[in-house]
């Protein structure tokens, strides 16, 4: 008997040390902290360029987000590094004991360390370049600071490579144009793939419906700017696998732009204007459709994003043929109010981060809500149409 009550009570207790994710249903809001609900929400009139729509998303209260560091700015200073699974030999910081080392690189693995004193945010959608093959971030996280090497799940974005390009990865060497309307200086970046890549990652989490995405964007990407390109251009969109480098090609920068660039301007405007009604984010309509909504903890957090997403948007557009009316404000209200869901899980890392998908009718959304010190609340909150 007592043989068998220690055994019940082991199991007990590497089941507790393992489960880190669980299933319930509930609101989207966090069951602690001070996360802001989605009926806080006010969602603005729209802005609009050909078939791109974006409403403005206002909130009643604003978090303290400076602390976060981006991916973009990690990268760019050197202080996160991102490298192949099987490259943590030497980047080990605290352990004595060198952690299991592996000699072969995997697709949808990564390995990240954060060497800055301030805690990294990771949004899923980003786009890792170098390596074995482009990769693209498949989960919201938040990586503390000074980390050891930290394993990340992320999906390829480039079918046709597995030959290292670099040892480490980094931004594509994306030019953003500033936020002003007057224009001004260009900062790197990485990119943010367009939001029907990104919910294959996220959403489907399946590698081979991430690299049929890709191959279908790059197929109608060619098509809307091969014919106007030039020859040296055309040919290089088409015989790419990278689906960064169809987005860096010069002729769809061009084309993305023509989109991109007016509502970025307008909005940039607009955030300035609505900064005292702490503007922190947007829904997203391409042809009359609702099919994105990014909102953030901060203006400041929107503002650092705001260049990529809305690319990340307008290539959407760029590609989506189908005709369509207009989204209303009714209709952009109505999809960011209901995150409820049929169920929902929760992946949690005590003391950084909890990460919560919601499986609704029709959408799926996903918060990443802080754990860190004076935090408790969404830093980001994506929901997709499906």
């Amino acid at each position: 008997m007592k043989s068998k009550m220690l055994l019940t009570l082991a199991m007990l207790l590497l089941m507790a040390g393992l489960a880190t994710v669980r299933l319930v249903t509930a609101n989207l809001s966090p069951v602690h902290g001070e996360g802001p609900s989605s009926s806080a929400f006010k969602v603005l009139e729209p802005i609009g360029h050909g078939n791109l729509t974006v409403f403005p998303v206002v909130a009643p209260k604003s978090y303290a987000t400076g602390e976060f560091l981006t991916l973009d700015e990690g990268l760019r200073s050197g202080e996160v590094v991102v490298t192949e699974y099987g490259n943590v030999r030497g980047l080990l910081r605290r352990r004595t004991t060198p952690a299991m080392q592996h000699d072969i690189a995997e697709v949808n693995r990564l390995v990240l360390i954060n060497n800055s004193k301030r805690p990294l945010l990771l949004l899923a959608g980003e786009i890792v370049t170098g390596g074995k093959q482009d990769r693209v971030i498949g989960k919201d996280r938040i990586v503390p600071s000074e980390s050891d090497p930290v394993d990340l799940s992320v999906f390829c974005v480039e079918p046709g490579r597995w030959v290292a390009s670099s040892d480490h990865f980094g931004a594509s060497g994306t030019t953003y144009a500033s936020g002003s309307a007057g224009g001004g200086g260009v900062s790197l970046g990485t990119l943010m793939a367009q939001p029907s890549v990104r919910a294959k990652a996220m959403g489907d989490k399946d590698q081979n419906q991430v690299w049929a995405e890709v191959r279908k964007q790059q197929q109608s990407m060619t098509v809307e700017v091969a014919a106007g390109a030039s020859a040296v251009n055309a040919d290089e969109i088409r015989s790419t696998s990278s689906y960064a480098r169809v987005m860096e090609n010069k002729d769809v920068k061009e084309k993305v732009d023509e989109v991109a660039r007016p509502i970025e301007h307008n909005y940039q405007s607009l955030i300035k204007q609505l900064r005292d009604r702490k503007a922190v984010g947007v829904v997203v309509a391409v042809n009359g459709r609702i099919i994105w909504a990014d909102v953030f903890a901060s203006t400041e957090l929107l503002e650092r994003y705001w260049p990529k997403l809305v690319r990340s948007y307008a290539s959407e557009a760029v590609v989506t043929r189908a005709k369509g009316g207009e989204a209303s404000l009714a209709q952009a209200e109505a999809f960011l109010g209901e995150m409820e869901g049929r169920r929902e899980t929760i992946e949690s890392e005590p003391g950084i981060y909890r990460h919560t998908e919601i499986n609704g009718d029709g959408f799926k959304a996903f918060a990443l809500t802080s754990l860190l010190p004076k935090t408790g609340f969404d830093v980001h909150v994506a929901k997709m149409a499906e």
